[in-house]
């Protein structure tokens, strides 16, 4: 079977463009009362709607509302020849200038956003958490539980970890970080000695920097990311050169000296030293 295309038109498509109704410019335009005569600009074009039903579009002058239309919808009965105005609405034309589609304050709130005192209350059918009392199916979170025989109300679902472990590997802290594309290849964090694994499934793939002079200390780490203060990035010590100046020297400036002994200095019966020393 071939394609047959849209089965049904738009009403404005099946209508009949009423005369009548399409030459009640005037009357349309006079059925914006909600602002000054001087707000209403040129008309644009009328459009039908149904039979008998025409909306006129124009042009809107007000402070703010560039790119936006007065619609007036008239009609008239079967016969007649009397125009009526259906409704009157302001609405946005193709390059109106339009606000960002409303979100629950939930999808609003971006990383930094709460602050101290806020309060930031979890719905309770959030999905990336589930009940505690439920296997949480992280080995690390279950041995807790047991040993200590306490139990948090709600713990992270298989989703939540599955979200979370994405964010922090796309993130600054993962491998595509600017600062981890230009570290050398063999310096990811995996191999390196400040590297503290995370418990349970995260441990195979995250884990915290512990090397204070590095711009991740203190945060979560994938094992591919890397920076230059890698444990075995030892700086190669660079040698050089040092030329050696022969030694030269000047027998012109040595001056001969006799020294004779104090007396007194030496016993007479003691043979004689250099100098006069005993």
């Amino acid at each position: 079977m071939g394609d047959n295309g849209t089965v049904t038109r738009p009403a404005s498509a099946r209508a009949r463009l009423d005369q009548i109704c399409a030459t009640a410019v005037e009357v349309a335009r006079d059925g914006i009362t909600e602002v000054e005569p001087s707000d209403v600009g040129d008309h644009l074009k009328a459009v039908a709607e149904g039979d008998r039903i025409v909306t006129h579009y124009f042009e809107c002058r007000l402070t703010g509302y560039q790119g936006w239309r007065w619609a007036v919808t008239v009609t008239r009965i079967p016969r007649s020849r009397n125009v009526t105005i259906c409704e009157t609405v302001l609405l946005p034309g193709p390059d109106a200038l339009l606000a960002p589609g409303w979100l629950p304050w939930q999808e609003r709130l971006q990383p930094g956003d709460l602050g101290p005192g806020d309060l930031l209350p979890t719905p309770p059918d959030d999905e990336r958490l589930a009940p505690g009392y439920l296997l949480s199916d992280d080995p690390a979170v279950e041995e807790t539980a047991w040993e200590l025989g306490l139990g948090r109300a709600r713990v992270f679902s298989r989703e939540g970890r599955i979200d979370t472990a994405q964010r922090w590997y796309d993130g600054d802290h993962g491998p595509s970080a600017a600062i981890s594309v230009a570290a050398p290849a063999a310096a990811r964090c995996g191999s390196c000695g400040f590297y503290l694994p995370l418990a349970g499934t995260m441990r195979q793939s995250f884990g915290a920097c512990g090397n204070f002079y590095a711009p991740d200390d203190g945060r979560v780490v994938s094992a591919d990311h890397g920076c230059g203060a890698h444990s075995e990035a030892l700086a190669e010590a660079v040698e050089t050169p040092v030329d050696e100046l022969p030694t030269v020297y000047d027998d012109s400036a040595v001056e001969e000296l006799s020294v004779s002994r104090a007396p007194g200095s030496v016993e007479a019966t003691e043979p004689a030293e250099p100098y006069g020393h005993s």
